[in-house]
């Protein structure tokens, strides 16, 4: 039995994706106690996996109203799954070795280093204490800039709480509301949309890169990893902000009576939204199937590595591009900002898109013999599952309990990451002693 607890503790991606399956469940029984609802009916344990599976993994999709079935304890439980799924569950469980000035041990590095997703144990825990401070900070700014529309709309007690709610669930890119209607109501409000999408895309950059950005080094100086993420996200951001104006401006049903500012910010918030966060300012149900599509191509790409977003990764997506551009040209190398990169990384990457290809063809397959929507809208569903998103075209309440559970587990892939499973239960490496002589196949 020791033996078997030691071995999992020395496997760091399987001590991630079996911690963060015991707080989905943990919150999974919470939420499934009536004390926690308004009504005071349970909601069912499958409903109550669902919701804790979509606060944990920081996706959003609800099977119920979160204000209207939820009461204040059933919001805070959430709001917590939420905290922990966002910052990593050893990022908090080091606050109070931290907090007492004990040493972080080396399992406990190894965890974290594979959580933040960064490859050196240099300044580890330099960076953890700027994780956490970090994000209070900016959670906190958000809250307060939030507040000074909420507290005048609701009063003092309610607009706090849901300043601090909102602005947690927006860093974390949670995509949870307790507006009752997401952001439609402030789809207009300058100040509302420029806060959340502040929230999210900070939160969906990485901490790695936020440190790099704050420490006021110049921007010649910035590494790159942070200068192929701040220009894949914005390239991403610009690009779907106007793709999403075009499509949607004569649409009635959506943007058509809208006047140019609000069409404005609804365009840039839904492009920014789709890089991981589940909130809308808009009828997703209503919008055209070209709308659909770029929004399901933005949230397969995603948000940062190390980040709270998920999704295949701007820097995934950004080496890929480059790798191709290289066989364009008949380049024996792939370079980025003059700077080569390895073939490992080039490999990884297309493992990852390969994978996550496979898991949500799969699933939307799976899906589409199960469920009676149309394949565009659970294609949508799955991919938002997947990317840890949240948005979705209005099917999630009425899946089927076959459709929620393979829902539940297409967020938790997606929170956990593909390679990290595939490197939890998988066998290590062995390095072949064997050379192989080259096959000769042609592609393309």
């Amino acid at each position: 039995m020791f033996n078997k607890i030691r071995s999992i503790s020395l496997n760091p991606p399987l001590v991630l994706t079996l911690g963060f399956g015991l707080i989905i469940f943990i919150g999974a029984c919470l939420l499934s106690l009536g004390i926690f609802t308004r009504s005071g009916q349970p909601i069912g344990f499958l409903n109550a996996l669902f919701t804790a599976a979509s606060a944990t993994c920081v996706t959003g999709l609800v099977v119920v109203n979160t204000l209207e079935f939820w009461n204040l304890g059933g919001q805070i439980v959430i709001l917590i799954l939420i905290q922990i799924g966002g910052l990593g569950i050893m990022t908090l469980a080091t606050l109070l070795p931290l907090a007492l000035r004990k040493k972080i041990g080396l399992t406990s590095r190894q965890i974290i280093r594979e959580q933040l997703n960064v490859e050196s144990f240099s300044g580890l825990v330099k960076l953890l204490k700027y994780v956490m401070y970090f994000s209070l900070a900016v959670e906190l700014v958000g809250a307060i800039l939030l507040a000074t529309v909420f507290v005048p709309d609701f009063g003092l007690k309610l607009g706090l709480w849901r300043a601090v709610f909102h602005s947690i669930s927006a860093f974390c890119n949670a995509g949870f509301d307790i507006l009752g209607d997401s952001m439609f109501s402030y789809r207009s409000n300058i100040i509302v949309n420029l806060t959340i999408m502040a929230l999210v895309v900070i939160g969906g950059l990485g901490f790695a890169v936020n440190a790099e950005i704050f420490s006021r080094k110049k921007r010649k100086n910035y590494s790159t990893h942070t200068k192929l993420v701040l220009l894949s996200s914005a390239v991403l951001i610009v690009l779907g902000a106007v793709m999403f104006f075009i499509i949607e401006d004569d649409n009635g049903a959506t943007l058509a009576d809208e006047n140019f500012m609000t069409k404005l910010l609804a365009s840039s918030f839904q492009s920014v939204i789709a890089r991981t966060a589940g909130f809308n300012s808009i009828n997703l149900g209503a919008m055209r199937d070209a709308a659909a599509v770029l929004m399901i191509m933005l949230m397969f790409v995603g948000g940062s590595p190390g980040s709270t977003a998920g999704g295949l990764k701007t820097t995934t997506f950004g080496v890929l591009f480059a790798s191709t551009f290289s066989v364009i040209r008949g380049e024996d190398s792939v370079r980025i900002f003059h700077k080569k990169v390895p073939n490992e990384t080039v490999s990884k990457s297309l493992a990852l898109v390969m994978i996550s290809m496979v898991v949500v063809v799969g699933f939307s397959f799976v899906l589409a013999m199960t469920e009676k929507f149309s394949y565009i809208d659970i294609l949508f569903e799955v991919v938002s599952a997947y990317a840890t998103v949240g948005v979705s075209r209005g099917i999630t309440s009425s899946l089927s309990n076959v459709g929620k559970i393979i829902i539940i587990i297409t967020m938790y892939m997606g929170r956990i990451g593909p390679l990290t499973m595939a490197f939890a239960f998988g066998k290590k490496q062995k390095k072949s002693k064997i050379e192989y002589p080259d096959a000769n196949i042609s592609v393309g």
